[in-house]
Formats: C-alpha cells, structure tokens, sequence
C-alpha cells in the first residue's frame, strides 16, 4: 500500500475486535511518529500508550472521554507535545506562534504519520478530541506543562465504515 491508498482507505473506526495490538506494532505507529517533521527539529511530540483495563477503567471512571466506546478499544494512544523544547532564542515577536500552538501543529503532523501508518498495517483508528484535557494529565500522570489535545484509538476494525463526503477541491483552494 502506498501513502495515496492509505490516505484513501483510512476511516474513523469506533467498533474494534477483541485481537491485541502487538507491542511490536504499538511500536511500529509510534516510530512513524518519531519520524514526522517538527519545528526547528524539536521533537515535542510524546505518546502514552493505555492498553491494560484497569487504566481504561480508570479513564471510564473518571469520565475522561464523552464516547464512550473509547475505553472499549484495545489501544488508546493519548498524544501529547512538550511546548518547553523549543529553542527560545528563536521565536521573533510578529513571526511566529506561542510555544503551546507549535507544539499542537507538530503533535498532530506525527499523529497523522502514525495514523496512516496503522491504515497501512490493517488497524482502524479514530481520532479523540472530546476529552477532558486537564484530568488525563492527572489520571495518567503526564506532565502538566504538556498541551494534551486528542488521543487516537487503535484497534482492529470489526466494522468498515463508508467514506464520508468531502468537499470538492475547487472548495478548499481559496483564490
């Protein structure tokens, strides 16, 4: 599969097999988000990888996620940036973002890297931004300097969801 048909055939999966995502595998998505590109090569991009039920149960408990198919998916990767890795010396006042807004576009270049990634090797994946942001930091004992902005369930599909509609090009090309 290349990058166009995994970019074709991804879908938000919410309905998951009960087969394990192998550590090799959890391992294989995170590596493609290592490889994503970030500024000034800072890498702020940091994973925490929830698979054990009593975790999960923890995050149901706590009404981390308002879907609650969430914490039914064998895998829950909660993505994560450090705005403090950034070098200092180079934000220009007038030409460039607050750390915090850096670190949200980079975490989300990696975590589309690992998303396609995981269309490629037969995962589903959905992507998770209603959540209670500040508690799965204390829940899951991530640093609170760290911007949280979505976790990504990962599974092996037991649906197929239909392509939804997009938006014809000439309607995203501003002129």
């Amino acid at each position: 599969m290349d990058v166009k048909e995994a970019i074709m055939r991804r879908r938000s999966v919410r309905k998951y097999t009960p087969r394990a995502v192998s550590k090799e595998t959890i391992r294989e998505l995170v590596e493609a988000a290592r490889l994503a590109p970030s500024a000034c090569n800072a890498q702020p991009s940091m994973f925490k990888i929830v698979k054990n039920s009593k975790t999960k149960a923890e995050l149901k408990n706590n009404k981390i996620f308002k879907q609650d198919f969430v914490c039914n998916a064998p895998v829950i990767i909660v993505c994560c940036a450090n705005p403090d890795v950034y070098p200092k010396s180079k934000l220009e006042s007038g030409f460039d973002d607050p750390y915090e807004h850096r670190a949200l576009k980079d975490v989300s270049i990696a975590s589309q890297n690992l998303i396609l990634r995981a269309t490629e090797l037969g995962l589903g994946t959905c992507y998770i931004g209603w959540m209670n942001k500040n508690k799965i930091k204390t829940v899951l004992g991530i640093p609170q300097s760290y911007v949280v902005p979505f976790a990504i369930t990962v599974g092996y599909p037991a649906e197929k969801p239909k392509q939804t509609q997009r938006k014809k090009l000439e309607k995203i090309i501003i002129k």
